[in-house]
């Protein structure tokens, strides 16, 4: 049976799947881009750049396509108000947020009509979230890559999120690596869409280094790791010489803080100096964010061929779920 689109406020994508907004230029443009025109949700991590840097790569992907295209914004980051803004000017679709909890960024999505989207991992936080005005809810589990909001799986926390969010979709992200996974949380478990961010790292339109999606593919299932960071959650990386000097106590931090983006940080050392050096091909000394299931993934594909193969999978097996039913 064929997958429905994913409609979120006034904006339908015909493929339900959005791809997730890795930061700190690793979804970019150049990825988003491919991704909306095959008829996801194309989305550019906005969190660690400067706002007019953010801007201008959302100006180059709305020229590019007539896809949507979202960004995500971690609420940790110090200038958020600033990079929200920017984004709104820039014309972007959608704006999904997490790490984190903004009431305000609702009310600034109305004043501008910006969907906003929520990334939670509580019913307590999408029933809120839903009150306050989200156009969706993003489930985010324990086995996604990156900053970690619980340390439960996908299929236990979904379902009594899916009992409280109602009336908009509801989006289920972490671990899925396969259209085969994609049809059984939309089918079994009612999820109205998925979101995925490291099997798109394994694409051929993400331009991160070699090194790093050598890393990807190189990666085993013990070599995925909990992490500490300096946001103050969890994070899932792989197991670079950089985490395992963390791990044994040595110090990693920076003597002066290069960045200076989050609003709180513990500064044992910095985020955005580590994740660029893997970005850009240092991995002995860099922080390599991955989803906990990156190990299953051992090709590179492009963005048409991802889409193809989740489609075909996907179909092959989906039925109907019981997702999103929009209110009369």
């Amino acid at each position: 049976m064929k997958l429905p689109s994913l409609t979120i406020a006034r904006l339908t994508a015909p493929f339900p799947l959005i791809q997730g907004g890795m930061s700190i230029r690793v979804s970019t443009s150049a990825l988003a881009v491919p991704v909306a025109d095959c008829g996801g949700i194309g989305v550019i991590g906005g969190s660690g750049l400067p706002p007019e840097e953010l801007k201008q790569d959302i100006l180059k992907a709305k020229s590019a396509t007539n896809g949507i295209i979202a960004v995500n914004i971690m609420f940790a980051m110090k200038n958020f108000y600033n990079l929200v803004m920017s984004s709104i000017e820039a014309g972007v679709d959608m704006i999904i947020t997490g790490a984190g909890f903004s009431r305000d960024i609702f009310k600034i999505g109305r004043e501008h009509k910006t969907p906003v989207v929520m990334i939670v991992s509580s019913a307590s936080l999408a029933k809120l979230a839903e009150k306050l005005g989200a156009a969706a809810v993003i489930v985010e589990a324990k086995e996604a890559g990156g900053h970690l909001g619980t340390d439960r799986p996908l299929r236990e926390i979904f379902p009594p999120i899916r009992e409280v969010v109602k009336n908009i979709p509801l989006i289920a992200a972490g671990g899925i690596t396969n259209g085969y996974e994609m049809a059984e949380m939309m089918d079994q478990y009612g999820a109205d869409g998925i979101q995925i961010a490291s099997r798109f790292v394994l694409s051929k339109e993400c331009d991160v280094s070699d090194n790093f999606k050598q890393a990807y593919l190189n990666a085993g299932k013990e070599d995925i790791v909990l992490t500490t960071s300096p946001v103050g959650l969890p994070g899932r990386a792989i197991n670079t010489p950089f985490l395992q000097a963390l791990k044994a106590g040595k110090d990693v931090s920076s003597k002066k803080c290069p960045a200076v983006c989050l609003k709180k940080c513990d500064h044992h050392y910095c985020i955005t100096d580590r994740l660029l050096k893997s970005r850009d091909g240092n991995i002995e000394e860099g922080l390599v964010f991955s989803g906990e299931n990156t190990y299953k993934m051992k090709s590179i594909l492009s963005v048409a061929e991802i889409f193809e193969q989740f489609k075909s999978q996907a179909e092959s097996v989906y039925k109907e779920g019981r997702g999103f039913l929009p209110l009369a």
